[in-house]
């Protein structure tokens, strides 16, 4: 009798364990089903704004037809020139100058080429699909006379069309048009949520389990969901020392994600930063070389934008990113072995102090800049090896990380 009841617990223990794991296995599952549901709803809507965005504009080219005046197009000016920037939105704007495509005998093919590619890209949206740029230049060659001689003739038409209707908050990624290159890699305290574009089937991919690889941020990351307990992002401009920081687990001692930005961070892994930082409510740190071309090129553009796609930033930039290092001052603590200053360094420098609307809006950028111009120097990321190879993971990042109020806007 004793050896029954004490089968009959255990039969009872494994039950209400199944019955735990079942339950929870359709938590998960109608969760999951609620977040395909959510994804699509959004992207059903953003597809309605962009068919209807084009029809409009056509809409409009076909009116003016129709009264026999000669149509036109008017598209923002992408320059630096054409930008504005405000701390309390926090990235560039675009401005009030436009340039006017009118249809005449000369700008004939440029006009019908604009219109050929606002089609293509409302029958991408249509039929769920996309293409690179690349593909678009190809599929110009269907298009007889209108057809493009060039993929930069095709490319500067995309871009065109793209501020166009960013006026309208429509982007490219929207317009079904990706970029060709490759998006940065991600590894950490991150759970990404991928809906299949297809069944809606939602992967839970864990950017801790990559082994000595990382998670690769795919060319649109609209549909995408994060799941993490991290404190922060941390976002880096070399692969080298992105690679040290995740063989290392950095990520797991400081509870925290890992980008690599590569260089100028790409249009997707700027997306990716930004939307995981606004949906998780986590800062972003960037961590990059000292010299101008880091500071002016990559940061600038990762928090505030560029000036020839100021259009984009609304879209892409990271307003709350704040700069980690590397930072003149460290060249001077750490006693960093540095280069010096070439003539286009100097030259990039003295730009942004004097054109550049970020930098003339903040005065701890002014003085930094200001110093690396004095010190006449450049410093690497690498350069920290110089007190030991893992010095960088060890002493600086804590140390920097302990006083994140010091950190540059």
């Amino acid at each position: 009798m004793a050896a029954r009841k004490k089968t009959t617990k255990k039969t009872a223990r494994k039950a209400r364990s199944t019955s735990g794991g079942t339950k929870a296995r359709g938590a998960t599952a109608k969760k999951a089903a609620g977040l395909a549901q959510d994804v699509q709803a959004r992207n059903e809507k953003l597809n309605a704004v962009t068919v209807d965005r084009i029809e409009k504009a056509a809409g409009g080219v076909h009116g003016f037809i129709n009264k026999k005046k000669k149509p036109d197009l008017a598209f923002p000016v992408r320059s630096l020139k054409n930008v504005s920037y405000s701390d309390k939105k926090g990235y560039f704007e675009i401005g009030r100058q436009k340039k006017i495509r009118t249809l005449t005998v000369n700008t004939v093919k440029s006009f019908a080429q604009t219109l050929r590619m606002m089609g293509l890209s409302k029958e991408l949206v249509e039929t769920n699909d996309f293409a690179t740029k690349r593909d678009a230049y190809y599929q110009s060659k269907n298009w007889e006379d209108a057809k493009f001689d060039e993929q930069s003739e095709s490319d500067t038409v995309m871009d065109d069309i793209e501020a166009l209707f960013s006026v309208d908050g429509v982007s490219r990624e929207q317009l079904r048009f990706i970029p060709d290159e490759h998006g940065g890699a991600v590894a950490g305290r991150l759970v990404v949520l991928d809906p299949d574009r297809e069944t809606g089937e939602v992967e839970r991919i864990d950017c801790t389990r990559f082994g000595s690889g990382a998670y690769s941020i795919p060319s649109t990351v609209e549909h995408l969901s994060f799941e993490t307990d991290a404190k922060f992002i941390l976002a880096i401009e070399t692969g080298g020392v992105f690679q040290r920081l995740q063989s290392h687990k950095f990520w797991q001692t400081s509870d925290c994600i890992l980008v690599s930005m590569a260089g100028v961070p790409t249009r997707a892994t700027r997306r990716f930063i930004r939307k995981l930082s606004d949906e998780c409510r986590i800062p972003v740190y960037a961590f990059v070389d000292c010299d101008p071309y880091g500071i002016s090129n990559i940061y600038r553009t990762l928090k505030v934008g560029s000036g020839n796609a100021a259009h984009l930033s609304q879209f892409f930039c990271v307003p709350q990113a704040r700069y980690l290092g590397v930072t003149p001052q460290d060249i001077r603590d750490y006693e960093l072995p540095t280069h010096p200053l070439l003539d286009v360094d100097v030259k990039r420098a003295k730009d942004a102090l004097k054109n550049d609307p970020f930098f003339k809006s903040h005065k701890p950028w002014q003085k930094a800049i200001n110093d690396l111009l004095e010190m006449g120097v450049r410093a690497e990321q690498q350069a920290l090896a110089k007190w030991g190879l893992n010095y960088v993971i060890e002493e600086y990042l804590p140390q920097k990380l302990a006083q994140p109020a010091r950190f540059l806007p």
